[in-house]
């Protein structure tokens, strides 16, 4: 059996060979389109011939053949930017008033005017020490009910335009809850009835649904504030109408 190892050719002739094959079939292109002058044989004594403009010739040593032939050409000039001397003078832009990063405060305000041009139940629901605090007494007198309702204020919720408030009543031992907004056009008035002893610690007094902190019914301070109004006195009035009535009547009779 033959042992001697196959003579193989080294990898860097094949690629050698396989690169002058390549720039040959290149230098062929390029005379054949027109991009670089023929090139004539020439013998050791002669010198090749000088390369034309632009165009430039790689002559092999061993063969004086062509080997690569390439041309150059000049890049095209680009127009010269004026500069900022130069320039017409620009007008600058109007100056805009930037947006308000949060215009809902500026748009409450003027709702609010709108609403309460006087201001009153602005300051009554206000973080004054004058103002209604929650544990209060209030009543309400809407447009479209037909009495005012009255309850214990247990929560003020402020939110601009859409300020509420919460109050607590029972009616016929049944607890019962309603909000109304303050800058309602239906809100013909808020009065307080009555003004709680202490100042309570929470800001919401939801304890009271709870059996035993609960007000229950608040008719009898309703009733008391009436009373010292004037409000009550209705029967009184009319009988003053009635009297003024029959003497005006016998006064024709005579």
């Amino acid at each position: 059996m033959n042992a001697t190892p196959l003579v193989r050719r080294p990898l860097g002739c094949l690629k050698n060979s396989l690169r002058q094959a390549r720039q040959l079939k290149e230098s062929r292109l390029l005379v054949a389109r027109g991009m670089a002058t023929t090139t004539t044989e020439t013998t050791g004594s002669e010198a090749p011939p000088p390369p034309r403009h632009h165009v430039f010739q790689i002559i092999d040593r061993k063969t004086k053949k062509t080997r690569t032939a390439f041309a150059i050409y000049k890049p095209a000039i680009k127009p010269s930017l004026p500069t900022l001397k130069e320039l017409p003078p620009i007008l600058s832009p109007p100056k805009l008033n930037k947006p308000p990063s949060n215009p809902l405060p500026a748009l409450h305000a003027e709702q609010i005017k709108k609403m309460d041009p006087t201001g009153a139940r602005t300051r009554l629901f206000a973080k004054t020490r004058g103002a209604a605090r929650v544990g209060d007494i209030l009543m309400v007198t809407h447009r479209r009910s037909g009495e005012p309702f009255s309850g214990v204020l247990i929560e003020i919720r402020r939110r601009g335009i859409d300020t509420a408030i919460l109050l607590r009543n029972h009616l016929a031992k049944v607890g019962v809850e309603m909000w109304f907004k303050i800058y309602n056009k239906n809100v013909a008035g808020i009065e307080i009835v009555k003004r709680a002893k202490k100042r309570a610690r929470r800001a919401r007094l939801t304890y009271m649904r709870k059996a035993k902190h609960d007000r229950c019914d608040v008719s009898a301070a309703v009733f008391a504030w009436k009373k010292t109004r004037k409000v009550t006195t209705i029967k009184a009035s009319a009988k003053k109408a009635a009297k003024g009535g029959k003497n005006a009547a016998g006064k024709k009779a005579k």
